[in-house]
């Protein structure tokens, strides 16, 4: 089958980034001065990017293509570009939960004698509680069908239904409707809030949602990657601001590329309004672990 895949002109690039914003999927990384494609398995191929590109260094080609197969993209696309872009492609797949397409990449680093990246090494070690430095390395010399049926990402734990009753918590939502396109901004209960401004996946991904992050604030919700609209979404945030007078903006977003839209959305609306807002960027991954805060 034949079927589209981005293609980067390196010598057009001058690594300004701003494709890495445009792509959705995350596949695209400003890596050594370069934007580089780092999953292809993630390319929808439909080209969001390519507008993003000052410098004309995106375009699309087709090609035949077998079904997706990591090995040869380990081989052909990701080793040849060096370490940065290894490390860069192992986070990218272990970020997505793609374990499978995980193992073969260090297997196939292993086959070809190339060390994991320390990097790697080092997250492996943070993110997984039984897996050490020395037990990841292993993985370059045992790459045989027995591992192959032992998970790599250990993530996803459920909780326990002995939990009971006490894991139960309320619901913090004080206000209706909460999805950005149909809140109407001047409605009496955003006046003077502290606005929590959330990205579609953080409810499902924190189990202390209402506790933690909404108690307290009113909410508004939004995907940067699905949703149409988003120059309305800017203009809802700037009512927000200038008439409800909204204290402070947290914006709470996944950890994924495209989730960054969230946070640029919310800057937007602030630079094109009368007042001056805090606005706090909170990133989370998958699992529920708080990976960065900070105020912008």
């Amino acid at each position: 089958m034949k079927r589209n895949i981005i293609t980067i002109d390196e010598e057009r690039c001058d690594g300004c980034g701003a494709c890495t914003n445009g792509c959705p999927e995350g596949a695209l990384q400003l890596i050594d001065g370069k934007a580089r494609l780092v999953g292809d398995l993630l390319c929808d191929g439909l080209g969001a990017c390519i507008g993003t590109c000052p410098r004309g260094a995106i375009s699309i080609e087709q090609r035949e293509a077998e079904p997706y197969n990591e090995a040869l993209v380990m081989r052909t696309n990701i080793i040849p570009k060096g370490e940065n872009t290894i490390l860069a492609h192992l986070e990218h797949l272990y970020h997505h939960g793609e374990s499978a397409y995980l193992r073969t990449a260090m297997d196939v680093l292993a086959e070809e004698g190339i060390p994991i990246p320390q990097g790697f090494v080092k997250l492996m070690a943070l993110k997984e509680g039984d897996t050490t430095n020395a037990q990841v390395q292993h993985r370059q010399t045992q790459h045989n069908q027995e591992q192959h049926n032992e998970p790599m990402i250990k993530g996803f734990r459920p909780v326990s239904s002995e939990a009971g009753p006490a894991a139960e918590q309320p619901s913090a939502l004080t206000h209706w409707p909460i999805q950005l396109h149909l809140i109407n901004p001047r409605a009496p209960h955003f006046n003077r809030s502290n606005l929590l401004l959330a990205a579609d996946c953080t409810a499902f991904s924190l189990g202390n949602f209402h506790s933690q992050w909404l108690k307290g604030k009113t909410l508004v919700i939004g995907c940067p990657k699905l949703d149409e609209g988003i120059e309305r979404y800017i203009e809802k945030l700037i009512l927000l601001i200038d008439e409800s007078k909204v204290d402070t903006i947290t914006v709470l977003r996944m950890h994924v590329p495209c989730c960054g839209g969230l946070v640029a959305i919310a800057q937007q609306a602030r630079n094109q309004a009368k007042r001056n807002v805090p606005i706090k960027a909170v990133t989370v991954n998958a699992e529920g672990t708080i990976l960065q805060e900070e105020w912008l």
